[in-house]
């Protein structure tokens, strides 16, 4: 099993040997440098979101696994990048198959992705662009997932769950929102950047992991080791983030200027909501924690509706959900489940709420691509087909990473002995200590 990731990687590095270099037929109609340009920086934005989210959840575990819980985000930048070149790519966006997954080979080891017309979706970048663009939100979806099972997973089983979970879970769940053929698309869903196929999928899988493994020992609580670390990476994700939502018009105009707006006032508000509710009802004392976890989970929950709303809607949006997570993590806390870092309640439920208030708030006023919500005079039918989308998505992450958990587990053992987490992963999975 040691052997294997280094037996892949050769064998895909001799592929290049099929594919000589050819020069590319490069298409220029259509094509607008300020959209080439937001998108390129976008790119490296969301990229710089994966960092960001590796400091978030390396300083809320204990001192001795911090190394290994940052390299499990950060590992993703490696294993998925390939996954995407060489299938995932295609499996997305590539020619429909019945409204659930695209064709594989389409675009396998990006073979005419350069010389190929824009995305119909994107016309004035090139496909390349919106490949990588897309690629990056790949890359930070199974690193979401970490936080579940942070403290108590082997490294290789890991490497091995996020390759599954990438080609299995998160390409199809990409065709289905984002291809014009997916059937969440021609159902009418809205989801800007992500709420579903990011964020609800992460947190469904999250949760599917944290049962599937179990808890760490009874009565054992995880201590935050590094505050600064999680301040630090909550900084890196809310910059990243405008990336993320306000790079999701797919051009430099007023849309993304929207999107941008809504996605920093969502999070404001959530992080205050969150302190504030700590402080009034649950009679704390306002932490750097809180705001920041306050503040991701606003970041979460405006994604799927962060080109579709207005900015005094995205404070209504960020408060709820925040209040709503809190509430989970609360009930969490109290319960059996070890789900380390909160992913379900924060990413989880967060994106669930983001995607109903979307069917509620969503306007044409904002999106002329959108339809009116519930609340605009819309009617019931986007609100209707947003709760089939979530329900869907939910089950279909859940009961997926379920059984790919256990796929996994029979080809490699998921869990550490007691006696290496004892230790700690630092040093029994990588060798490596601060």
């Amino acid at each position: 099993m040691k052997k294997l990731p280094f037996i892949v990687l050769v064998l895909i590095s001799l592929l290049a040997l099929f594919f000589p270099a050819l020069p590319p037929r490069i298409i220029t109609e259509g094509i607008n440098g300020a959209d080439v340009a937001w998108i390129l920086t976008s790119t490296a934005l969301v990229l710089f979101m994966t960092p960001g989210l590796a400091l978030f959840y390396g300083g809320m575990v204990s001192s001795k696994n911090i190394i290994s819980t940052m390299l499990q985000s950060f590992v993703c930048m490696g294993v998925i990048s390939i996954i995407w070149v060489v299938v995932g790519f295609g499996i997305a966006f590539g020619t429909d198959y019945h409204g659930l997954f695209g064709n594989p080979m389409e675009f396998f080891m990006f073979t005419g992705v350069l010389e190929s017309k824009p995305w119909s979706l994107a016309p004035t970048i090139p496909l390349a662009l919106f490949a990588l663009f897309q690629l990056k939100f790949a890359i930070i979806t199974p690193a979401l997932i970490t936080g579940s099972f942070s403290e108590r997973i082997k490294f290789t089983s890991y490497v091995l769950f996020i390759c599954l979970f990438s080609i299995f879970i998160y390409a199809p769940l990409a065709h289905w929102a984002w291809h014009p053929e997916g059937w969440l698309f021609k159902l009418g869903v809205l989801d800007f950047a992500g709420g579903t196929v990011v964020h609800i999928s992460a947190g469904c899988a999250a949760l599917a992991a944290a049962l599937y493994l179990g808890k760490k020992k009874e009565g054992e609580e995880t201590k935050a080791a590094n505050i600064p670390f999680v301040l630090i990476g909550t900084g890196m994700l809310w910059f990243g983030w405008f990336g993320f939502n306000a790079g999701s018009a797919l051009g430099a105009g007023t849309l993304a200027v929207s999107a941008f707006a809504t996605t920093n006032t969502a999070a404001a508000a959530a992080g205050l909501a969150w302190v504030f509710f700590d402080s009034a009802i649950r009679n704390k004392k306002p932490t750097a924690l809180g705001f920041c976890i306050g503040a991701v989970v606003g970041l979460v929950a405006i994604t799927p509706a962060a080109g579709y709303v207005s900015i005094p809607v995205s404070i209504l949006i960020g408060t709820v959900a925040s209040i709503i997570s809190n509430l989970f993590v609360g009930w969490r806390a109290k319960s059996r489940l070890d789900d380390t870092l909160d992913v379900f309640p924060c990413h989880g439920v967060g994106g669930m709420t983001g995607m109903l208030l979307t069917g509620l708030f969503a306007s044409k006023l904002i999106n002329s691509a959108a339809v009116d919500g519930l609340v605009n005079g819309g009617g019931i039918d986007l609100f209707k087909n947003h709760v089939i989308g979530l329900v869907s998505v939910a089950l279909f992450a859940f009961l997926g990473s379920l059984l790919l958990l256990k796929i996994t587990d029979m080809i490699s053992p998921l869990r550490v002995s007691e006696e290496e987490r004892k230790i700690g992963l630092d040093i029994t999975q990588h060798n490596e200590e601060i």
